[in-house]
């Protein structure tokens, strides 16, 4: 299956996540920032896909993938956001960049879809 990468402040939520993805039969790397996802990107390279809060501590999700979109190695990484922000503008501003929005609770079924549906597309050469 996939490499996904889980950056989660809660440290339940992030537990729970991975569990929850392994089960599927995912590779879970966490962190629990934007800053503890871009080491991992540095010692790691970069996963199958990002599933990310967008609230976080220090720079926000939204921020982490703006950065990571002006990376080339990163343009095209498939994004899941999950989000407690459940405003139209919030969810807009996730999808615009080319991510899809996850309001929490999430349903875990729903995010394993969502896995698959952004892999699927970035495997069918869809650009962001």
């Amino acid at each position: 299956m996939a490499k996904v990468l889980v950056v989660e402040d809660d440290a339940d939520i992030r537990t729970l996540l991975d569990l929850r993805l392994r089960a599927a039969g995912h590779r879970v790397v966490g962190a629990g920032s934007a800053a503890a996802a871009l080491e991992v990107l540095a010692e790691r390279g970069a996963p199958d896909v990002l599933v990310s809060d967008v609230s976080l501590p220090g720079t926000t999700g939204l921020e982490l993938v703006r950065r990571l979109r002006a990376d080339e190695r990163y343009a095209r990484l498939p994004v899941v956001f999950l989000s407690g922000r459940v405003q139209p503008a919030d969810i807009e501003a996730g999808r615009a960049l080319g991510a899809t929005y996850l309001t929490k609770p999430v349903v875990l079924s729903a995010l394993c879809t969502a896995i698959e549906q952004s892999l699927a597309t970035a495997d069918a050469g869809a650009s962001w």
